[in-house]
């Protein structure tokens, strides 16, 4: 599923979700680009928070590909470059997170970018997030797929060997455990129980960067396989009635489903849970002042894979199924419109970098999809 054409109008509504988070970068010059410094965001310590920048790489490595044009591709380079600068450095910016370095500027982690200190008293500080850290891993990846470069697929290693033996414990026994959030520094502990999709994560994205690899093909071979060992006693009882959690589900599964057994099922089963928060929750039918606009547009990533999917199968009930999927999202879309398509959007500042990077997202998937750069996985 190579990068192929989409309509003008919705490249130009994706195009303006972007800038209203990282400015007018459309209008620079080929040799402005190489230059660019991405604006502070309304959100995040130091104007960068990881979650939403790993977006906006993906988002830009999108508009690329759809364009031909390779002043996105430089622009997400240079995004790629701000964040390692900002994030992998501790919160007074003097120096890089312990165990990094300049040659290495990521073997000591990324920090979430939270606003707060990691131990303020409201238990919402920075520190470092698994999967966030994973999500960023996936954007290095796909900077290799976009533009040919080993080096960013080599420093998604580096940062994937860096962060496993901190997150993961018990890596000996039958099923290894994980720790949800760990200090700056990655010494200790912030929140001891497990993601419920953060062995998913781990799994998936570091199977695509030792697939990418171009030295040891079993690179990453001992973390894969503790992750398979937590991965197996979770998929089979898996249920979400969360929006955000459902379409992650659905875009991490989408890279192993019909490949491997517990990708194929849990795709199956959260697509299960969302027709249930659909048609039996009505929880998309209630007021948006008591929902998230980005949690939702997650959701819409997820349910464009499975659109994916069903355009591939031949079947009728696969068409009445790819259908049904996309008046979904239509819907979602259609919902959130009114607030997000305003200049400026009528979201909430601190919410509005999150928002805007992620509707760009589920407008137009691109980068976050198998195949999109020609290549298998």
């Amino acid at each position: 599923m190579a990068a192929k054409a989409v309509q003008p109008q919705l490249i130009s509504r994706f195009l303006r979700a972007m800038k209203a988070v990282y400015g007018p970068f459309d209008a620079l010059t080929p040799a402005q680009a190489t230059s660019w410094t991405p604006p502070p965001m309304a959100e995040g310590h130091r104007g960068r928070y990881l979650w939403t920048d790993a977006f906006g790489v993906l988002n830009l490595l999108t508009l690329g590909a759809l364009t031909s044009n390779a002043l996105y591709t430089t622009l997400a380079a240079r995004l790629v470059h701000t964040v390692h600068d900002t994030l992998g450095r501790m919160r007074d910016g003097t120096r890089r997170l312990p165990g990094a370095s300049d040659e290495h500027p990521l073997a000591g982690g990324l920090r979430i970018g939270k606003e707060d200190e990691e131990d303020d008293p409201g238990g919402d500080g920075d520190g470092q997030y698994h999967h966030y850290l994973t999500i960023w891993m996936f954007a290095l990846n796909r900077m290799t797929h976009a533009t040919g470069e080993r080096r960013y697929n080599d420093l998604a290693v580096e940062l994937a060997r860096a962060i496993h033996p901190r997150f993961v414990r018990d890596r000996e026994s039958a099923r290894p455990r994980m720790y949800w959030k760990m200090s700056i520094d990655l010494k200790r502990p912030m929140v001891l129980s497990e993601g419920n999709l953060d062995p998913i994560d781990g799994y998936v994205v570091f199977s695509l960067l030792q697939r990418t690899h171009d030295g040891d093909k079993n690179v990453l071979a001992q973390e894969i396989d503790e992750y398979r060992r937590i991965l197996e006693t979770k998929w089979r009882r898996y249920v979400s009635d969360d929006p955000l959690d459902l379409g992650m589900t659905l875009w991490t599964a989408h890279w192993f489903d019909g490949k491997e057994q517990w990708a194929t099922e849990l795709s199956r089963r959260a697509s299960m849970c969302l027709r249930a928060l659909y048609e039996e929750e009505k929880y998309f039918d209630a007021p948006t002042r008591y929902r998230l606009a980005f949690r939702e547009f997650g959701t819409c990533l997820g349910a464009r894979c499975l659109v994916a999917k069903l355009a591939r199968a031949t079947g009728m009930a696969d068409a009445d199924e790819k259908a049904y999927w996309e008046a979904f999202i239509e819907k979602v879309l259609r919902t959130w419109a009114p607030n997000v398509d305003e200049d400026p959007p009528l979201v909430p500042t601190k919410l509005q970098p999150i928002t805007m990077v992620m509707y760009a997202t589920a407008m137009i998937p691109g980068a976050f999809q198998s195949g999109f750069f020609g290549e298998d996985n």
